[in-house]
């Protein structure tokens, strides 16, 4: 099998996984669904914003820098996001600047970065930390208690939740939101 196969099935493999989670999570035998909306946050402009807010809807929960020699996910992100907003996909990114201090701005500069050179649209919250002392609950939930739990490794790691809250995929940095496993698994969970 060519490697170009062996990653389409690879990919339709973990998005029938993630089918599957799904549904497992609406008939609620999955122990950790809905939790996710319990948590608060401030939006970019400084506004509280429940995740709740989200609930039905599926999610890629993504901690960005702009700094980074990922920060052109923004621009896949922001691809994702207009491919499949129509169909409920809500992305939510947190700005943080816990690695290699890749993102040394304030969130007006931030927001700024982000609209004029990569034109987001999708939603944008205050600057956090994901991961030491003092992690923001969010993250300690998602890297400590979530089905995908563990250490944020860097800037762009993307967590997939389903329309019932519960995180059924987490994928690493480097992993494109436009490759054939993010948006595969993404398709699969909007079915």
């Amino acid at each position: 099998m060519s490697r170009a196969a062996g990653l389409y099935f690879g990919a339709m493999d973990r998005a029938a996984r993630i089918k599957e989670a799904a549904l497992m999570t609406l008939r609620g035998t999955k122990p950790d669904a809905g939790k996710l909306y319990s948590f608060v946050a401030a939006s970019i402009d400084g506004e509280k914003k429940s995740l709740a807010d989200y609930k039905g809807r599926p999610l890629v929960i993504v901690n960005t820098a702009s700094l980074c020699g990922y920060t052109p996910q923004y621009a896949s992100l922001e691809k994702l996001y207009q491919n499949y907003r129509g169909r409920g996909l809500k992305i939510l990114a947190f700005p943080s600047d816990n690695f290699g201090r890749q993102e040394p701005g304030t969130d007006a500069e931030i927001k700024e970065f982000c609209r004029t050179r990569f034109s987001v649209s999708f939603d944008l919250f205050s600057k956090i930390d994901v991961a030491g002392e003092h992690i923001h609950l969010l993250y300690a939930y998602l890297t400590k208690e979530s089905e995908k739990a563990g250490a944020i490794a860097w800037n762009f790691t993307k967590f997939l939740v389903d329309g019932g809250g519960r995180v059924v995929e987490r994928f690493g940095p480097a992993e494109d939101p436009l490759s054939p496993s993010v948006a595969g698994c993404v398709e699969a969970l909007l079915r």
